[in-house]
């Protein structure tokens, strides 16, 4: 009888409870979530020049790319140079963020200006342009 019950000691002893440690696990992944910034990217890739003076993009902006095909793209769809000012303003009235263009290197000059002209026009205090570092 002796055997018996310290043979049952044992194998509470040796089991773990392992409900508090999912726990932490589940409140960690969610805080992970909770506490992770979405950057909406274009949808499109880019081929974007050098520049030695670039800086870190900032984590909330409205990203805009134009293609080397002249497609102006927000939020993979085509928008055209004439809805720029529309979506820029309508993103700006939730709150004031810069915004960055993404310009292929093959872009005219006249096309990028008329988009920075669109997201001047729509109230954007801070217009830049990507770059690679």
């Amino acid at each position: 009888m002796r055997a018996n019950l310290q043979k049952r000691l044992e194998q509470q002893q040796q089991h773990i409870d392992l409900s508090p440690l999912l726990d932490v696990v589940f409140i960690l992944l969610i805080f992970f979530i909770v506490t992770t910034v979405f950057v909406k990217e274009t949808g499109v890739e880019v081929d974007k020049p050098q520049a030695l003076s670039s800086q870190k993009l900032e984590r909330n902006v409205i990203m805009i790319a134009i293609t080397n095909s002249g497609e102006v793209i927000y939020d993979n769809s085509n928008i055209t140079v004439a809805g720029v000012r529309n979506t820029v303003s309508q993103l700006l009235k939730n709150r004031p963020q810069p915004v960055v263009i993404q310009a292929d290197k093959q872009v005219p000059t006249e096309l990028l200006v008329q988009v920075i002209d669109e997201s001047k026009l729509a109230g954007a205090s801070s217009v830049n342009i990507a770059t690679v570092l």
